[in-house]
């Protein structure tokens, strides 16, 4: 036992990762109090042109002949940045690290080497957090929509496992290409709940992000632990109203991808990202990271890094610190509301109850006013187990107080009713597993007409 116990000890010192998991709200609060931190993308795409770069051309394209990772960890410091977040894997499928799954990484480019392990290595000589970035769609690899093959999956599990394994603590794993328009890669195509799981398994304290997680109302937790807010692709951050704890990305330059014009034209100014992002995102229990895209030397260019100076002269991590409230865990399952056969009382013209269950957030099922107690209701085609169902509607307030039942044997049993247990959007409610065919929501007091803009039910494996 005693062996035991100190080869356990033994593989989480070689990890770097405590033994000591936390909880989830601390977690999210160690992440808001960070506050500001620098993102690089940085690939085959960098000596390309573009942002996506070709998937088929060779590894040896890569080839920053004077990469230096202290550079760039220095210029973060100046700053007054406190990590770094790198996408590790694009689009494309490059990997930037000595990975088992392909070919297509850093090992056969041309500097032949494991540039991860100097990344880590610098930004922890400055005192630094990691964090990784890296994306579901791997268009190399061709991990695509209709195309996904089991081998694409577990090539996912062991990249992740690599990242989690080899490179010691990672403050947070920041998924893309789920659930995005240009992807229609879904969380079922490559469940995103045994990729979390897993992740969580590796590094307990590790917390894991959906950078589409913009597409869900802003008062919930959809399949990420941080809300996320992509801005260069529109998604905005309330600066005013926004209270879960979150992460706003944007470019300094143009693009996220190092342009040859880039080191002769100016950055974004210092002013705007003070002014106009961290300060007031920091106020939203908000943690903005700023990205920096490399060149082809492997380097920083002097007007990226000068700009960085002066936001290091105008900003220092010295407010008060933001309490983060307590969100309880995400929504990381399958909702089994999705194509399942649904009905209501009379709805208001042509906002039908399929509404409810259509996966966009900006229609609705809306009830005929006329309608004292609206319900509206899904028909399993088989009994289902269920302990969590999430409410979501178009304003803060509608729902007043409502009636959740389910139906087994033909005798409706009541889960809940009561006031809503928030006013906000989102109205969620985890309870021991029931098993139906069917579940119910009776709206006893509504402000305004009653209404549903996407009804999820979900077995949480608890």
């Amino acid at each position: 036992m005693k062996k035991f116990l100190f080869l356990a000890l033994s593989l989480f010192g070689m990890l770097g990762v405590s033994a000591q998991t936390k909880s989830l709200h601390q977690l999210q609060q160690e992440f808001v109090d960070l506050r500001f931190g620098m993102f690089n993308h940085f690939s085959t795409s960098t000596f390309l042109d573009q942002d996506w770069g070709d998937p088929s051309c060779p590894p040896e394209v890569f080839n920053p002949t004077k990469l230096d990772c202290s550079q760039w960890a220095k210029a973060a410091k100046s700053a007054n940045m406190t990590f770094g977040c790198l996408s590790v894997k694009h689009h494309s499928g490059f990997c930037l690290w000595d990975t088992k799954t392909t070919d297509y990484n850093v090992m056969n480019s041309g500097i032949k080497r494991d540039f991860m392990k100097e990344y880590v290595d610098a930004f922890r000589a400055e005192g630094m957090e990691i964090m990784f970035h890296f994306s579901i769609l791997d268009l190399n690899a061709k991990l695509v929509r209709n195309h996904i093959t089991l081998d694409h999956i577990e090539m996912v599990k062991e990249q992740v496992r690599e990242l989690l394994t080899n490179y010691g603590p990672i403050k947070a794993l920041m998924f893309d290409a789920w659930d995005a328009p240009w992807s229609r890669l879904t969380y079922e195509d490559i469940s995103f709940e045994d990729i979390y799981r897993l992740a969580k398994s590796i590094q307990p304290n590790c917390l894991v992000m959906d950078l589409n997680g913009a597409t869900y109302p802003s008062e919930g937790l959809f399949y990420s632990e941080i809300k996320t807010f992509e801005q260069g692709a529109g998604q905005k951050i309330s600066k005013d109203k926004n209270f879960l704890p979150s992460m706003a990305c944007y470019p300094i330059q143009d693009t996220w991808f190092w342009k040859s014009y880039m080191p002769n034209k100016p950055t974004k100014t210092a002013e705007e990202m003070v002014n106009d992002n961290l300060i007031p995102m920091n106020k939203v229990c908000c943690t903005f990271i700023l990205n920096i895209a490399p060149n082809r030397d492997g380097l920083l260019d002097d007007n990226a890094v000068e700009t960085l100076k002066k936001i290091g002269n105008m900003w220092k991590n010295d407010a008060p610190q933001v309490k983060v409230a307590e969100t309880g865990e995400p929504i990381i399952s399958k909702n089994l509301a999705l194509g399942q056969w649904v009905e209501s009382s009379w709805g208001l013209d042509t906002e039908i109850a399929d509404l409810a269950i259509d996966g966009y957030f900006h229609s609705a099922w809306r009830s005929e006013p006329r309608i004292k107690e609206p319900w509206w209701q899904v028909n399993f085609k088989e009994i289902t187990s269920f302990n969590t169902i999430a409410i979501t509607q178009d304003k803060d307030d509608v729902a007043q107080t409502y009636r959740i039942e389910y139906k087994l044997n033909g005798e409706w049993k009541t889960i809940f009713e009561g006031k809503a247990p928030t006013f906000r959007r989102v109205k969620l409610h985890r309870f021991d597993t029931v098993y139906g065919d069917a579940m119910r929501v009776t709206f006893l007091e509504s402000k305004g007409s009653a209404n549903i803009t996407e009804m999820g039910v979900y077995c949480e494996r608890r």
